[in-house]
């Protein structure tokens, strides 16, 4: 049943790191938008690294894992993605944390939740190619997208803590802007879009 009233904040947001590994710089980066997030924004990481392979014939009897990770979607008012490129396209557990949240048939969590994408590389335009195959994946899963702000960070080691604060002015700048757009973003989208409970 649809909402009849404004969703307002604060928002629960879910943070997917397209990566599994634990060195992962695309984590430190998520932490960094974590701690520069707006108030209003309450941030928390959705794991996908304990997932099994998609399989359709699971349907009818999800393991815990995947139930967890659409609970996890569905209780939170938006997603932020924060994904490395892999050969030119997603990380495979991404793509397969994707498929069990929006299957089966009719049991799409990701519709209508507002999703930022992100990502860094240790290359100029590193996560540019995967960020747009992302889009089009997400797109098929009615997945409002955050457009306004492309972010392809390159990852420089020095810009970062041992906390993963960012040390670099303008590095922290614009990844400070890109989550009071994403904050701003959610309100719009929830605002035209209420949540269903």
């Amino acid at each position: 049943m649809a909402d009849t009233y404004h969703h307002e904040p604060p928002y629960t947001i879910g943070v997917i790191c397209g990566s599994i590994a634990a060195s992962s710089i695309n984590r430190r980066l998520a932490k960094a938008l974590i701690a520069l997030a707006p108030e209003a924004l309450e941030c928390r990481f959705i794991e996908i690294d304990k997932l099994d392979l998609y399989d359709r014939d699971r349907d009818d009897a999800y393991p815990p894992e995947a139930v967890a990770l659409k609970e996890a979607i569905v209780g939170s008012d938006g997603i932020l993605i924060v994904t490395p490129e892999y050969n030119r396209s997603i990380p495979g557990a991404l793509k397969n944390a994707v498929d069990w949240a929006s299957r089966p048939y009719g049991q799409n969590a990701l519709s209508r939740k507002p999703v930022g994408i992100i990502g860094a590389s240790p290359g100029g335009i590193g996560t540019a190619v995967g960020q747009q195959h992302l889009k089009t994946i997400l797109s098929f899963c009615n997945a409002p997208m955050m457009n306004e702000i492309e972010a392809y960070i390159t990852f420089k080691d020095e810009e970062f803590a041992e906390d993963d604060t960012v040390t670099n002015a303008s590095t922290r700048d614009f990844l400070q802007t890109f989550m009071e757009t994403y904050d701003d973003f959610v309100r719009r989208v929830l605002t035209v879009i209420p949540q269903q409970r």
